[in-house]
């Protein structure tokens, strides 16, 4: 208990009441404080501080490079401690550079800043760049998503290509530590700007490594896959061209993004509600659904055909891409005849990126070894090696390297693909669709018949069981969506599925799998999505839980509106046989004995894909309520209507 003259002297104190100090010390206490200034000229913060780096095993310096229109780009320089004559790799982005050199959060060593591909690559003598692309958190400029070269789509004296120039220009003559040879490398979008450093090149650019590269953003890239729109990618233009510093966070009222994008009904008018209209980039992709001029002179693997390819240039795909499938191995294919050698390509088992680090499974997918490492050791080191440093022997690196998944070993190859339709030592083989939901390798059907089902766009077949978060979102496993077990669709009564016999012996894929329908629609457009699938024995003692296993090999979707002429949307005759073609992405795999091979067909993938209305509208992306209707789709398998689908099958 207090006693109460002590309360008394406490609320003295408290109050005002009462000084406890004498006279004299309050004089000696206002002495001592005229000696020294309460707050100092200029703050607490110094004009300049020089860190202590005593322990680090690297430098890192902060530039702005100026470019030839007089803006300058913010660039981080990381040069490991004992290097003078080592080469650069060069990484121009639009996620910040000083993040990407600060990836695990910053310390003294290279391993505790770096990404494991690019740690090795500093250990192993090289110098790391990062840039902020124009108009992106550093840089000055403006931003443009995908900024087009210079010409009609680019009215500006600069894009990527000539910033990447200007850049390696001025790296070469003010980094005393380099012996004057760079090279380009990035992924996904910065892998799209490690192809535009190809275009016109600086001399001193002496290779480059694109990694799932943005390449044909229509065709089969991030925002459309054949004509249909890739509603989850919303939050990232939402993301990334809100701000420039890309603060402004994407946000959602429901768990489940089934349920939010079924609220709003179509993109358009969820883009409304988030206040996209204000997103100049937004409104280009609502202005342009069709592959018009716009897309097409954007393609970068119609850019890079356009010339010789002069800079040995390794082009790396993972075979279950969730981003960019499409990209690489399309510019391999467009550069390798006019290349000289110049052109590499690599197939790994990742998802996107993931060859930058750890990579020994995929979801539920184990390879058995570290194929990320493995092709970072015995391909790409090797390969900068042999062309950026000086007297490094020539690499003893295959046209193609490929992860043939199935029996998951690494091969080498001198071409890709190694079957296919026109062009290789081996054709086609045809995979009938057949009665009784039955597969039938190599024997065309002779007796006539469909299957049917209703797709309702109420009911949309979901890309994934549920719930479907969106691809950014804490909990979110969308990097491993592509190898999801597909039983789950299966299931569903708008889903046909296929199967052959166990297989007896194994079936090597290698290349694209190209799918022939022949398919009619009681309504006026539609959506047709094709899925070959790897079927696991139903018991796998070794593993049980993969008994039964259905996992998708490749897959992809094809708007119907487009199946004529991709720039031209035009209705589908109802209740018509109509032929539609759908390349389905690369595969490197083999069909084990006791498996099976199956095919699936739906016409719907939501939400990553915008539901098709079923019935012809000049633009999808505003489709009104009334427009979403239910239709009969039917999948023929008939004499001269037989559907099939043509496999890259080699010995």
């Amino acid at each position: 208990m207090i006693s109460k003259p002590f309360a008394a002297l406490c609320a003295a104190l408290l109050g005002g009441t009462l000084s406890l100090l004498p006279a004299v010390a309050t004089a000696q206490t206002d002495a001592r404080v005229q000696l020294v200034k309460p707050i100092p000229d200029g703050g607490d913060i110094p004009k300049t501080f020089v860190p202590v780096r005593t322990g680090y095993d690297h430098v890192k310096r902060t530039v702005m490079i100026p470019m030839r229109d007089g803006v300058k780009l913010h660039t981080v320089i990381l040069i490991p401690k004992g290097v003078t004559r080592g080469p650069i790799m060069l990484d121009r982005t639009p996620y910040n550079a000083d993040n990407m050199l600060s990836r695990g959060g910053g310390g003294p060593l290279i391993e505790q800043n770096l990404s494991p591909a690019y740690a090795e690559l500093a250990r192993a003598g090289y110098i790391i760049v990062g840039q902020d692309v124009r108009g992106k958190d550093g840089s000055g400029g403006d931003y443009v998503m995908n900024r087009p070269l210079r010409g009609p789509l680019n009215p500006t004296r600069v894009d990527h290509a000539t910033d990447a120039y200007d850049t390696i220009d001025w790296l070469v003559k003010h980094v005393p530590e380099s012996n004057g040879r760079v090279g380009t490398i990035g992924t996904s979008y910065d892998g799209f700007t490690a192809l535009m450093s190809l275009i016109n090149p600086h001399p001193a650019l002496k290779a480059s490594v694109p990694i799932n590269p943005m390449v044909d953003v229509w065709k089969g890239d991030d925002w459309f896959h054949n004509g249909a729109f890739r509603q989850e990618m919303m939050s990232y233009v939402y993301g990334q061209t809100a701000t420039k510093g890309s603060g402004e966070d994407w946000f959602t009222t429901r768990y489940d993004d089934y349920d939010s994008f079924m609220a709003y009904g179509s993109p358009a008018a969820y883009g409304r509600a988030m206040g996209m209209q204000q997103l100049p980039f937004w409104n280009r992709l609502l202005q342009h659904p069709a592959y018009d001029a716009y897309w097409q002179e954007q393609a970068v693997d119609k850019l890079l055909a356009r010339a010789p390819l002069t800079v040995p240039t390794l082009f790396v795909d993972s075979l279950w891409d969730q981003e960019d499938i499409y990209g690489a191995p399309a510019a391999y294919a467009a550069t390798k005849a006019r290349a000289n050698g110049n052109a590499h390509l690599v197939l790994g088992p990742w998802h996107h990126g993931q060859g930058n680090g750890e990579a020994t499974h995929l979801g539920g997918i184990d390879w058995g070894s570290d194929t990320g490492k493995t092709f970072r050791r015995d391909v790409l080191i090797p390969f900068l090696d042999s062309k950026l440093k000086e007297g490094a022997p020539a690499a003893n690196i295959a046209p193609v390297t490929a992860f043939e998944t199935g029996t998951n070993v690494w091969r080498r190859h001198a071409d890709w693909p190694l079957a296919c339709t026109t062009g290789c030592a081996t054709g086609m083989t045809p995979l009938y669709l057949a009665g009784d939901s039955k597969l039938v390798l190599g024997t065309a059907p002779t007796s006539s018949g469909y299957d049917e089902y209703v797709s309702d766009p109420a009911r949309p077949v979901t890309y994934r069981a549920r719930p479907n978060f969106s691809p950014w979102a804490p909990g979110s496993t969308w990097r491993q969506w592509l190898v999801d077990d597909q039983r789950f669709a299966a299931a569903r009564p708008d889903v046909l599925t296929y199967t052959t016999p166990v297989l007896t012996q194994s079936v090597k894929i290698a290349g694209q799998a190209v799918a022939h329908l022949f398919a009619s629609t009681s309504g006026t457009d539609g959506d047709w999505v094709v899925k070959l699938i790897d079927v696991y024995p139903d018991t796998v003692p070794q593993k049980p839980e993969m008994g039964g296993y259905q996992l998708a090999v490749a897959m992809d979707v094809l708007r119907a509106r487009y199946r004529d002429d991709p720039a031209k949307a035009t209705p589908v005759p109802a209740d018509t046989v109509v032929p539609y073609t759908l390349a389905l992405p690369d595969a490197d795999h083999v069909f084990l004995p006791g498996h099976r091979i199956m095919v699936q067909v739906q016409s719907s993938w939501f939400p990553l894909y915008d539901r098709n209305p079923q019935t012809f509208v000049p633009n999808i992306f505003d489709a009104k309520p009334a427009d979403y209707r239910k239709a009969t789709q039917r999948i023929y398998h008939a004499p001269g209507q037989a559907s099939y689908i043509a496999l890259p099958v080699v010995p």
